[in-house]
């Protein structure tokens, strides 16, 4: 009997990518976002508590309007759901890259499986992805629900890094498949630096940035403000600042000279986004100077956009390998994998590579003076892989390990989670590995 291919489903803060195994895209990407009618306690801010949904007691996924009242199928997520926001209430339920709210969570996937995805998950094998340090409750209550209420055919709960650097495997710039490496994951709520050693996460070294996408639209949006834009409507200056981000930005390699540049040579630099007003249709035009290299320059300089943070992205990476075990350290500067949207800017990968190694090259002179020249240390070899599937990485790696032959011998089936319950997904067998 053939298998029907399993479905991938990386749920981020920001957005969600799901789709079949196999492919090189996501079927659908859309917001993180369910509309209901009720916006509930995660709709006012405050975080619910996780819990076990009342509504798992049954195990038909037929059943789902029998389990609830017809007003609590009243929802919709995605765009849809942004769509409908003037008379449902937003909710996000997922925060900083954890599930925060699980009832919200498990209609979200609902409405994926069924009416985008338009799958049978008895028929199929699910593999969903988790956020570094996701506590094993979370991975329980993930189970109780893909199981009791989907009754899907089997599970794996793989870590986004892993996957990631799966997904780096297509770059030219990968001599072997490896899954070792140091993972720069940076979305849309938050950036992680993770290491990971043949395929396992070494969770003591992970570090967090509290600086990502919307981080950086938000400073656009403050710098378009300040410089007088006073074309731009108040209830389109989120979404003109998130264009001029993706479409112009990009990373210079010394900004001092950047902003001669801009200063001699305008003309050149500056460009024009016209933009078309939501609710009047009337168009309108704004000029793009400096916010073009100074969006994300603040992960190399994060004291341009606050004084909270002041750690730039390089020595971030850089600390993190140091504090992994000796061992691995080299195997982890050789092979630093971007991914997430906002690694995605022309020249990210250049800079981050050249600083990484002006940080380590110093570390090597320093130690070699201070050993009186008796100590040669071998150069370090530090490169920083970029690939054309890194905005969604992390999806395609899961699509990729998912296609394996080897895949459904690693999930957990619905058999072994009726035998053992949920605590059978606090342990993954690792691919690549004997477990």
């Amino acid at each position: 009997m053939s298998r029907l291919a399993p479905v991938v489903i990386d749920n981020g803060t920001g957005f969600t990518k799901m789709g079949f195994a196999g492919n090189n895209d996501p079927s659908f990407i859309q917001p993180t976002v369910i509309a209901t009618r009720d916006g509930g306690s995660a709709g006012s801010g405050a975080p619910s508590v996780p819990s076990k949904p009342s509504f798992l007691n049954s195990s038909a996924s037929s059943n789902l309007a029998s389990k609830r009242g017809i007003e609590d199928l009243d929802f919709y997520i995605g765009d849809e759901a942004v769509a409908n926001s003037k008379t449902y209430a937003l909710n996000y339920p997922i925060r900083h890259g954890q599930i925060d709210n699980w009832d919200h969570m498990e209609r979200y996937w609902e409405q994926s499986i069924f009416k985008y995805l338009r799958c049978e998950p008895e028929d199929h094998s699910f593999l969903l992805t988790e956020p570094p340090l996701n506590p094993p409750e979370n991975r329980e209550n993930t189970a109780e629900i893909m199981f009791e209420s989907f009754n899907v055919q089997g599970l794996y709960i793989a870590v986004q890094a892993v996957l990631a650097l799966a997904a780096s495997w297509t770059s030219s710039k990968v001599s072997e498949q490896t899954l070792t490496g140091t993972v720069i994951d940076s979305g849309d709520g938050v950036t992680h630096v993770i290491p990971v050693a043949e395929g396992y996460v070494i969770g003591s070294s992970i570090k967090s940035v509290p600086i990502a996408g919307r981080d950086l639209t938000s400073f656009v949006q403050n710098l378009l403000r300040e410089r007088g834009e006073n074309m731009i409507p108040a209830e389109d200056s989120l979404t003109v600042a998130q264009r001029i981000k993706e479409q112009y930005s990009y990373v210079c390699p010394d900004i001092v000279k950047e902003f001669k540049k801009y200063d001699q040579e305008g003309d050149k630099y500056f460009k024009k986004y016209e933009g078309v007003h939501s609710v009047t249709g009337k168009p309108y035009s704004v000029d793009v100077g400096f916010e073009r290299f100074l969006a994300p320059e603040i992960f190399f300089n994060p004291e341009i956009a606050s004084s909270d943070y002041l750690t730039p992205l390089p020595e971030v990476v850089d600390t993190v390998v140091q504090t992994s075990p000796i061992d691995v350290r080299r195997g982890l500067y050789k092979n630093i994998v971007l991914s997430g949207g906002s690694t995605m800017f022309e020249n990210f990968g250049k800079r981050l590579q050249r600083d990484i190694k002006r940080i380590a090259d110093t570390r090597i002179k320093r130690s070699e003076v201070l050993s009186g020249g008796k100590m040669q240390a071998t150069p370090m070899e530090v490169n920083v892989i970029t690939h054309k599937k890194q905005r969604y990485a992390v999806w395609f790696g899961g699509s990729l390990l998912a296609s394996t032959g080897e895949f459904h011998s690693y999930c957990h089936t619905k058999a072994e989670y009726d035998e053992v319950g949920p605590s059978i997904a606090r342990h993954n067998r690792v691919f690549g590995t004997v477990g």
